[in-house]
């Protein structure tokens, strides 16, 4: 008889067992690879003889001996006992929360590239297997291996754990950037014929419960930025039932069945960004999780408070400027002051970033499926159209180009 494995288990325990063979050996690049083969054997034996009374126990033992036995094979010459290596130590392990947040702060190091330190996230803390990984983000594997075996190699000889609060505080903003893109990345899908990647957000949000909990047991406070990423992520996902129809269609915000959306998650979230957002200064999470908020708590698309949600990405330019903050603001403007000020808010986005070196801004696809959007608010349904046709060109998401595609067929006819 099978036993069936509590789905967050393996998950909960990889950056755990991960620490502690990496702490034993003093080889985190090994130590990930040995945990691999672990959690493989678990996959494979578990089910059928039963999960050990020490799960943990059982997948370091497991893990220690792959280990030794690479380190045997590449060596040829270890030949001691490996009783010192498998039997746990006397005296109290550091706890599995902090092993867990110091996994993935390592995997987050401001020395890796956000797609690496994605994917090395995903393995040595998610417990993925390479092969799921490379699936997720439609790559092939090969691909896959090179890019986790590149961020194991920048990593090498860093030590685990953090080295007092400054330490802390320089790895946070790298964590807090590789969870978003990750969760990013689940919620809109860069390429595909699937708008959403419903595993990856499950995890994003899984992993910065994790770290939250973690650095709140590390440090003895909330951190807000922290909470309004996890924040952010619940109200979003919150979305993910109205957010594609029966078809697979995307179907956008303004025209959602809100009564599909999952209201505890929302209700989650809209709290926790109510409990954080006035401690201290807000950053640039907590902005997106109050504007978020904001639709949220509309009853329908009409009864969005959008005034506000424009002051809100006027505070977010501020805080954290960029290009994308004032292409998002110029939607709200659109809606607030009407498109004329928001189509003139764009062509001065696009004008300054011309000025400043950044021409190859305008061809982002969000470009012309913003400037679409105003001109079809404006009543110019003929550039609306064009320029949803060129957003559709731009695109590399399947559904999301089928929508650019039929919205513009849709002008189309209603010139007919």
């Amino acid at each position: 008889m099978t036993e069936a494995l509590p789905a967050d288990l393996l998950r909960d325990l990889t950056p755990q067992v991960v620490a502690v063979v990496t702490r034993r050996s003093g080889d985190f690049n090994a130590a990930e690879d040995a945990v691999q083969e672990a959690l493989i054997e678990a996959v494979r034996t578990w089910p059928e003889r039963g999960i050990p009374e020490q799960p943990r126990g059982w997948l370091v033992t497991t893990a220690m001996r792959r280990l030794v036995d690479a380190k045997r094979s590449e060596s040829r010459r270890r030949d001691r006992e490996r009783a010192d290596h498998l039997a746990e130590p006397e005296g109290q392990e550091t706890s599995a929360i902090d092993d867990s947040l110091d996994v993935l702060l390592l995997c987050c190091h401001p020395s890796l590239t956000p797609a690496s330190a994605v994917a090395l996230t995903l393995r040595a803390v998610g417990g993925l297997t390479t092969r799921e990984i490379a699936h997720a983000y439609l790559v092939p594997e090969k691909t896959m291996a090179q890019r986790i075996s590149r961020a194991k190699a920048t990593i090498k000889g860093r030590s685990l754990g953090i080295d007092g609060t400054a330490d802390l505080a320089a790895r946070i903003p790298a964590m807090l950037k590789v969870l978003y893109l990750l969760f990013n990345e689940g919620y809109v899908a860069t390429e595909g014929d699937h708008l959403q990647r419903v595993d990856l957000c499950a995890e994003a949000i899984r992993l910065t419960r994790l770290a939250r909990t973690a650095l709140a047991r590390m440090t003895g406070s909330d951190h807000g930025e922290l909470g309004g990423l996890l924040a952010l992520m619940l109200m979003l996902d919150a979305r993910r039932p109205a957010r594609v129809d029966a078809h697979g269609a995307v179907v956008p915000l303004a025209d959602q069945d809100r009564s599909l959306w999952r209201s505890e998650r929302s209700r989650e979230g809209i709290a926790l960004i109510d409990a954080v957002i006035g401690t201290g200064r807000p950053g640039t999470y907590q902005i997106q999780a109050a504007i978020a908020a904001l639709h949220n708590r509309a009853a329908s698309a009409e009864e969005t408070d959008w005034l506000q949600i424009t002051a809100l990405y006027g505070l977010l330019e501020k805080v954290a400027p960029g290009p994308i903050v004032t292409l998002n603001k110029a939607v709200a403007v659109g809606y607030a002051d009407g498109p004329g000020p928001a189509l003139a808010l764009l062509d001065g986005l696009l004008r300054d970033c011309a000025e400043n070196g950044d021409s190859g801004f305008a061809d982002h696809p969000r470009v012309p499926a913003v400037r679409a959007h105003l001109l079809e608010l404006a009543g110019d349904l003929d550039g609306a159209a064009a320029a949803y046709d060129l957003a559709s060109a731009r695109a590399t998401n399947l559904a999301e180009r089928r929508l650019l595609t039929s919205k513009a067929a849709a002008l189309r006819d209603a010139r007919c």
